[in-house]
C-alpha cells in the first residue's frame, strides 16, 4: 500500500430510516475459500517485487487465470522511474468482462509487492522484502473470484478489472530524503490514467480493494473518496449493510490516503473509491499491525474479511440497471 493516513475524524450514526429502507441480496454467492487460494497462489510465487522473476511469473498467472475465466485481457506494458531513479518494468493487466458493453465498472488493485518491510518492528527486516499477501494479494483475489462468478452468471454491464503495477515502490522511510514523496506511489495507476488502455475509455464509477483480507478488519470511509464520489461510498457501504456486512463497513470517516484511485480521480476523471482498511487504535500503523511488515503473509488473512468484500461488491454489480 501506500503513502500514510493523514488524519482521522469521526463520522455521522446511521438513522433508523436508514436501516429501515433495505433492498434484498442480489447475484452469486462470493466464495471466500477460492478467494483464499488465490491468495495464496499469488505468495507462492514469493514477494512479486518490480524486476523480479517472481513478478514476471506472477503477472503471466494473472492474465492466464482472467482469460480463463472468458475475459478479453490487455497487458499495459511501461518503464516507469522509481523514487531512486530506478527504472521498473511495469505491467498493468487489464481484463475486460463483456468488452462490448457501453456501459462499465472499474475494478481495480495493485498486483506488485513492497520490496521492503520498512515498517516492520524488527529494524533488521527493513530492507527485505514483503510477501504482501493482504498488500497487494489479497485485492486480486477478490477480483479473480468475481470474475470466476461472472463466467457462469449474467450480468447486464460490463466490468473492468485492472490489476495496478508499481504502487508499492513509494519512498521507503529510511530514505535519506521524503521530498515528493506521494508522487512515489501508485505509479502503475499513474501512468494508466494519462494513457488509458482504450481511447475514450470511462466507466459509471471504480472501486479499489487495497488490503481487503486482512484479520480484524475495518472499512471507514475514506477522504479522497468522499471527497470524489461520495455517491459511490454510499452504494458500497449501504450494500453492505443490506448483505449483513455493516459492522466490516463502519458509516464513519476515516483518513485521506494517496493510493490508485487518486489518479483514477484526478487524471482519468472517473470518480472512484478506495476500500481499505483502518486501524484507529493500532499502534503500529492505522493500515493495521502488519502493513509494510515480513508479517504480511497468509497466516494473517481472514477469510471473513474477503467473504464481506467480496459479497459486497457482488450486490454492488448485481444491483447496477
Amino acid at each position: 500500500m501506500t503513502a500514510m493516513l493523514l488524519l482521522a475524524c469521526g463520522g455521522s450514526k446511521k438513522t433508523s430510516t436508514e436501516q429501515t429502507v433495505q433492498a434484498m441480496p442480489v447475484g452469486p454467492a462470493f466464495i471466500a475459500d477460492s478467494a483464499y487460494r488465490f491468495c495464496e497462489q499469488q505468495c507462492a510465487f514469493g514477494p512479486r517485487i518490480m524486476n523480479s522473476e517472481a513478478h514476471e511469473r506472477c503477472a503471466q498467472w494473472i492474465a492466464d487465470k482472467f482469460r480463463q475465466y472468458g475475459m478479453d485481457v490487455t497487458l499495459q506494458q511501461a518503464s516507469l522511474k522509481g523514487y531512486d531513479g530506478t527504472q521498473l518494468k511495469s505491467t498493468n493487466i487489464i481484463a475486460a468482462y463483456k468488452p462490448q458493453q457501453k456501459e462499465r465498472i472499474l475494478l481495480c488493485a495493485h498486483w506488485d509487492s513492497r520490496p521492503w518491510a520498512d515498517n516492520d518492528p524488527d529494524e533488521a527486516n527493513h530492507r527485505r522484502p514483503v510477501m504482501a499477501a493482504n498488500d497487494g494479494a489479497s485485492g486480486v483475489a477478490v477480483m479473480l473470484e468475481i470474475a470466476r462468478l461472472l463466467a457462469t452468471d449474467t450480468l447486464g454491464i460490463g466490468v473492468d478489472f485492472i490489476c495496478f503495477d508499481a504502487e508499492d515502490w513509494g519512498t521507503p522511510q529510511w530514505a535519506e530524503s521524503q521530498q515528493g514523496d506521494a508522487d512515489t506511489w501508485a505509479l502503475g495507476a499513474q501512468y494508466w490514467a494519462s494513457n488509458l488502455h482504450r481511447e475514450g475509455y470511462t466507466a459509471r464509477y471504480g472501486i479499489l480493494l487495497d488490503m481487503v483480507g486482512g484479520q480484524g478488519t475495518r472499512f471507514f470511509q475514506e477522504g479522497v473518496s468522499m471527497t470524489y464520489a461520495p455517491d459511490v461510498v454510499k452504494r458500497v457501504w449501504n450494500a453492505a449493510e443490506t448483505i449483513g456486512y455493516g459492522s466490516f463497513f463502519p458509516k464513519s470517516e476515516g483518513g485521506m490516503i494517496t493510493d490508485d484511485h487518486l489518479p483514477v480521480n484526478e487524471r482519468a476523471k472517473i470518480p472512484c473509491i478506495d476500500i481499505i482498511p483502518y486501524y484507529p487504535d493500532c499502534q503500529a500503523s492505522s493500515f493495521g499491525p502488519t502493513w509494510h511488515t515480513v508479517s504480511d503473509d497468509m497466516q494473517h488473512i481472514d477469510k471473513g474479511t474477503l467473504q464481506a468484500v467480496g459479497q459486497t461488491i457482488i450486490q454492488v454489480l448485481f444491483s447496477e440497471p
